[in-house]
């Protein structure tokens, strides 16, 4: 199982831009219909934001012609003077300011709930999918979903749509403004842009190429860095101080060379764009000029012609950049909806309404149970198990390591399904019940104990979210854990730290058994919390427990054997199968038994 907390966010993959994958990937934009009034608003103002810009060149055109002689003049005969111009100008430039406002405010509007609905479904995803799920998935690589991946759609919602319908507004209206202008020049200008597209695609895919493999380079730096870090205890316990500098620094030394060569591509392609494109705006401006000393155009339709040139070329060299993140945005929506497309498992559902909650005794059956993990199929885990425990019983399953103890519980909790067999409560299938309600009355102590990062007060509650203090404080109570809260100055409030890194291992314990105590389940789950505990933490834990185990249905996933004497019956598990079965006294005297030679050998080490 994989469960690196790595956080690396990879790059989010360029999606060809299909047909197919367009139409794919615009189904993330389902999330915008709730606020498709707003998103309908921020358009228009888009629209007339663009529509202003390109009025400015117009106008800048006929400012130059009246200043040189030759007054603009309505349709109704009247002459508008220079100030009048100046005026209109001012004007479009005031217009152009507060259309942009408002698009910016309504796009922002749309952008930053319609992300937060996307983030809610995705979260709500996370924790609702399988646990096969994240044994085949990496952590960091669930995580970027939510981040990267999310935070490329914001940009397109907020930038690159906007963007997008700006530079092909501007493109098809500058190509209508020159062609009213003059359509020879026009078609002369238009001429020399398709050389410039061809090469600036050529240079686009290799700059995409090696800007990865530098984000690749720089990846594999901050897995080392992780790694240091995670693992510091090690490094100076070795030593290694030295050894991790210099392999990072080995690491960096790459990445700069991966970058330099993908900016000496970048700083050709820029060159070239330069060159090209303002070398060909320089030849349509000594062929206007020429028309203008022919007499054939004026001083103001030149400027407006020139304006609208540059206005032409800027966005033909930002769809390229643009048509870069659309691939990207779809790439991270089809990386979205993957996880949203997941199987969740059936839990939270509705309760039909006047039926009562469920109520569990606690009989467990498994009836020829046998599992294959479904990401090694070839590699059977259980082989024909088969037991019954009756309500209020406590069973203890013992084996050498890998055997298959803790996958009979997580079969019971229903972390997987079945390869075959079948496994009953209170005589129904487990498959029967609704998952959530089953798991409601199942209690599980593990054997290393994870806290969250609040306090002791929310790690208890965890197992009832809506408990009194007064419950929360007999809870603790019953596990042996009020006495050392009590002494901390904040009491319940003390903070736990990251995975309950500022309490010990016997206190955290004794905090998880009080979780289960407050949950109350009929079915309890111990993967023996006390194998690595010192001798008064260990006694301290196991009075805990023997505490939680009184009247419940209770499974002990057992390591030190010293520790089940008591339990009703025990059950020997090697290879996926139970090869012994009995009380503790029972198995102790078949000296030719694995559950004897197990005890004998915890006896010589101890």
């Amino acid at each position: 199982m994989n469960t690196s907390g790595t956080t690396l966010e990879p790059e989010v993959p360029k999606k060809k831009l299909t047909k197919e994958s367009l139409r794919h990937g615009l189904r993330i934009f389902r999330y915008v219909l709730p606020y498709r009034g707003k998103f309908t608003v921020g358009m228009i103002l888009l629209a007339l934001s663009s529509a202003t810009v390109m009025l400015f060149p117009w106008v800048i055109g006929k400012l130059t012609d009246a200043a040189n002689g030759k007054p603009f003049v309505l349709p109704n005969g009247t002459a508008v003077s220079i100030n009048q111009i100046a005026i209109g100008l001012f004007a479009v430039i005031v217009l152009q300011g507060l259309f942009s406002f408002g698009r910016i405010w309504f796009f922002t509007q749309v952008s930053e709930f319609t992300v937060r609905d996307i983030r809610q479904a995705l979260y709500q995803k996370f924790v609702t999918l399988p646990i096969p799920f994240f044994e085949k998935n990496r952590v960091g690589a669930i995580t970027s979903r939510i981040t990267s991946d999310v935070g490329m759609i914001q940009d397109s919602f907020s930038l690159t749509l906007a963007e997008l319908f700006r530079q092909v507004m501007t493109l098809v209206v500058g190509i209508v403004f020159i062609m009213m202008v003059s359509v020879k020049l026009s078609l002369f200008m238009l001429l020399t842009f398709p050389p410039i597209v061809v090469v600036a695609m050529v240079f686009g895919r290799k700059i995409r190429v090696l800007a990865k493999a530098t984000q690749d380079e720089l990846a594999k730096t901050n897995v080392i860095v992780e790694e240091t870090l995670q693992g510091i205890n090690t490094v100076k316990a070795f030593t290694n101080e030295q050894f991790e500098t210099q392999r990072y620094t080995t690491s960096l030394t790459r990445t700069v060379r991966a970058a330099l060569k993908s900016n000496l591509y970048r700083g050709g392609f820029v060159s070239f764009v330069i060159i090209g494109l303002f070398g060909g705006i320089i030849l349509v401006l000594w062929r206007a000029a020429s028309l203008v000393a022919a007499g054939q155009m004026t001083i103001g339709d030149l400027t407006s012609f020139a304006l609208y040139t540059i206005f032409i070329g800027a966005s033909v060299g930002g769809l390229g950049e643009l048509y870069g993140k659309v691939q990207s945005t779809l790439g991270a929506s089809e990386r979205i909806l993957e996880i949203l497309d997941e199987k969740s498992e059936p839990t939270h559902q509705t309760r039909v309404a006047g039926l009562a909650p469920l109520q569990v005794r606690g009989d467990i059956d498994y009836r020829n149970v046998a599992f294959r993990y479904p990401t090694r199929p070839d590699l059977p885990v259980l082989k024909d198990i088969s037991f019954d425990i009756q309500a209020g019983e406590k069973i203890a399953l013992v084996g050498p390591s890998g055997a298959g103890k803790s996958t009979i519980v997580q079969l019971l909790m229903q972390f997987y399904e079945l390869s075959d067999g079948k496994i009953l409560i209170d005589g129904r299938p487990v498959s029967q019940y609704d998952l959530t309600e089953l798991r409601r009355h199942i209690g599980i102590v593990p054997q290393e104990t994870i806290l969250f990062g609040g306090s002791i007060r929310e790690n208890i509650a965890y197992g009832k979210t809506d408990a009194t203090d007064e419950e929360i404080i007999a809870a603790a109570r019953k596990a042996n854990a009020w006495q050392f809260i009590e002494s901390f100055p904040e009491g319940l409030d003390t903070l736990v730290g990251e995975r309950g890194i500022k309490l010990s291992g016997g206190q955290r314990q004794r905090i998880a058994i009080a979780r289960a105590i407050l949950k109350n389940p009929a079915i309890l789950i111990l993967d023996e919390a006390t194998s690595s505990l010192d001798s008064e933490s260990e006694k301290l834990v196991q009075g805990a427990m023997d505490e939680l185990m009184q009247n419940r249905t209770s499974i002990i996933i057992a390591h030190r054997l010293s520790t089940i004497r008591k339990v009703d019956k025990i059950l020997v598990i090697d290879g996926g199968r139970i090869v012994e079965q009995g009380t503790h006294d029972e198995l102790a005297h078949n000296e030719n038994g694995l559950y004897a030679n197990l005890l004998k050998l915890q006896f010589e080490l101890s």
